[in-house]
């Protein structure tokens, strides 16, 4: 049970990851009110940085921003370490 509970969290972190990479590109073509990046990078310590790194690549949105660069990279490797200690606790 706990381990379907944290695969749906997986999945929808990351959709919305994913998701809110698409939508601030598509706020920052027409100059409107963007996402702040620390709600950004929130979301990719919160367990999305698999849907915001996938997100960056189709979007090309943040691939410049060195802070993007290298802390989404680094929140993915926090990410999947916390996923596999809560899987084998849950195991």
């Amino acid at each position: 049970m706990v381990i379907k509970v944290l695969l749906i969290y997986f999945l929808i972190i990351n959709i919305i990851g994913y998701t809110i990479m698409g939508f601030d590109k598509s706020k920052s073509r027409r100059d409107r009110w963007r996402i702040s990046e620390k709600s950004l990078l929130t979301i990719a310590f919160l367990g999305g940085a698999l849907g915001m790194l996938l997100g960056m690549k189709t979007f090309h949105h943040k691939t410049k921003k060195r802070k993007f660069q290298i802390g989404i990279p680094i929140l993915l490797i926090l990410n999947f370490a916390v996923y596999i200690y809560l899987y084998t606790k849950a195991s």
